[in-house]
């Protein structure tokens, strides 16, 4: 697996890795309704790919196919973090969350934030994240759970 910096020629290969990752992984945890508010078909890849490039953000290549990407905001906010469907259960999440938490870590940050799914919080509390409040945020008039969590940095 290569990590590498995020390059607006994978802006495509992305908005679609996050739409069938939504729709496919996510859908175990969310409606129908809910994965299409989340990631309509005609999403805004350009507002995606705008907050990826003005970050840090990397992307996973397995076999030269992207295989996932993450971000970091520069306050420690680990906003992104999707994994292709072909390609979860394969550490590309854990890769990509170790690099983020290094990067963070680097930064100075005493503690990272995100905003998680409910697909994605096992993966988180593994990690050391803690639950700081449950949440319904409402995307495109619906309604949908997630949890703000936090984690203190070594």
């Amino acid at each position: 697996m290569l990590l590498r910096a995020y390059r607006e020629s994978d802006a495509a290969a992305l908005c679609a890795l996050f739409f069938d990752t939504v729709h496919t992984v996510c859908a175990k945890d969310y409606t129908e309704q809910q994965c299409d508010a989340w990631a309509p078909r005609e999403f805004d890849c350009a507002a995606l790919c705008g907050r990826l490039a003005s970050s840090y953000a990397l992307v996973a290549e397995c076999g030269g196919a992207l295989a996932g990407f993450a971000n970091l905001g520069e306050d420690g906010y680990f906003d992104c973090l999707y994994v292709s469907s072909q390609m979860q259960g394969r550490g590309v999440a854990t890769a990509l969350a170790d690099a983020m938490e290094r990067r963070a870590a680097q930064q100075g940050a005493s503690r990272m934030v995100s905003d998680v799914s409910i697909t994605a919080r096992p993966f988180f509390e593994h990690r050391g994240y803690r639950v700081v409040q449950e949440q319904t945020v409402v995307r495109h008039g619906v309604a949908m759970t997630n949890y703000h969590m936090e984690k203190v940095l070594p």
